[in-house]
C-alpha cells in the first residue's frame, strides 16, 4: 500500500488510477506515453504478450493495494490492468427502525472576499454572515451483511493478515479516525463472523444471518439509544463457528 504525507500534490497523485496502472507497466520495463496513459506505440506487444502484460499488471496492482485485492477494481481505463473481482463484498446498510432526520440552520460569520464583506455590511457596520443548513440523524441503528470468498481471496492474494486488518477497521477503528460534525458518534455495536469448516461453506449465508435477531421498536417510537434494542444470537449449525468480535 502506498502512503503519501509530504505534500498535497502527492496525496492527489495517489488518487489517479491510470498513474498507478502505469507504474505496474513500468515495473515490467514497458514505457507509458503520458499523453494517453497507454504503452507507447513502438512498444506495443503482440496479442499474447499484451495479455501477459495485462495479467502481470493486474497481479502487481493486487499486491500493491489493499483495497484492490480486497474489494476488487476495474483497471482497463488506461494501460490495461484487467479487472479484479474482490473476495470481500458488503451490502448496503438499512436502519432497523425508520430514522427521524433533523435540519438545523447554521451561519458563518467569516466572509470569503472583501467584496462579500462590503455587500453584507449594514448601515451600522455589522456583518450578517452566510446562512446554511445541516442535516443530522439523532439516532439510527443500521444493519448490513458481508461476505468473504476464499477462492477469490486466493486469486487476488488477500491474506489472513488482510482479513484481520478488515476486522480491526470494522470493530471501530474506521469510525475513530473519521469523525465529523455530521457523524460524530458513529460506532460498531455488533460484529458477528461466521467461520465455515470448508471453503464451499457449511450453511447458507441467509440462514446464518437469521440467527442474529434485532426486533424493530415499532412505528410509534423513535429510537434514541442502543440500549432500547435487544439483540439475540442463536448458535450456528455444525461445521460453522461464530466469532463475536463486537457485541
Amino acid at each position: 500500500m502506498d502512503l503519501f504525507f509530504e505534500t498535497q500534490d502527492a496525496i492527489y497523485e495517489s488518487r489517479i488510477l491510470n498513474k498507478q496502472i502505469a507504474k505496474a507497466y513500468e515495473a515490467q520495463g514497458i514505457a507509458i506515453d503520458p499523453s494517453t496513459d497507454k504503452p507507447k506505440k513502438e512498444e506495443k506487444p503482440d496479442a499474447k504478450k499484451k495479455a501477459d502484460s495485462t495479467e502481470t499488471a493486474r497481479k502487481w496492482m493486487c499486491k500493491q493495494f489493499f483495497d484492490i485485492r480486497t474489494f476488487g477494481a476495474v483497471m482497463s481505463t488506461g494501460a490495461n490492468a484487467g479487472q479484479v473481482r474482490g473476495p470481500v463484498q458488503i451490502t448496503f446498510s438499512r436502519s432497523i427502525d425508520a430514522i427521524v432526520p433533523l435540519e438545523y440552520s447554521i451561519t458563518r460569520k467569516a466572509v470569503t472576499t472583501t467584496k462579500d464583506a462590503e455587500d453584507q455590511a449594514k448601515g451600522d457596520g455589522s456583518i450578517t454572515g452566510t446562512m446554511g443548513r445541516k442535516n443530522t440523524v439523532p439516532y439510527g441503528l443500521y444493519r448490513c451483511s458481508g461476505f468473504v470468498n476464499p477462492f477469490l481471496a486466493r486469486d487476488t492474494g488477500f491474506t489472513v493478515a488482510d482479513l484481520q486488518l478488515l476486522w480491526d477497521a470494522l470493530k471501530g477503528t474506521m469510525w475513530e479516525i473519521d469523525r465529523s460534525a455530521s457523524r460524530g458518534l458513529m460506532a460498531t455495536r455488533g460484529l458477528y463472523v461466521f467461520e465455515h469448516d470448508t471453503a464451499l461453506g457449511n450453511a447458507p449465508a441467509h440462514e446464518l444471518f437469521d440467527l442474529i435477531d434485532v426486533p424493530a421498536l415499532g412505528a410509534d417510537k423513535a429510537p434514541r439509544s442502543f440500549k432500547e434494542y435487544k439483540v439475540t444470537v442463536s448458535e450456528p449449525p455444525k461445521g460453522v463457528t461464530l466469532h463475536r468480535l463486537v457485541g
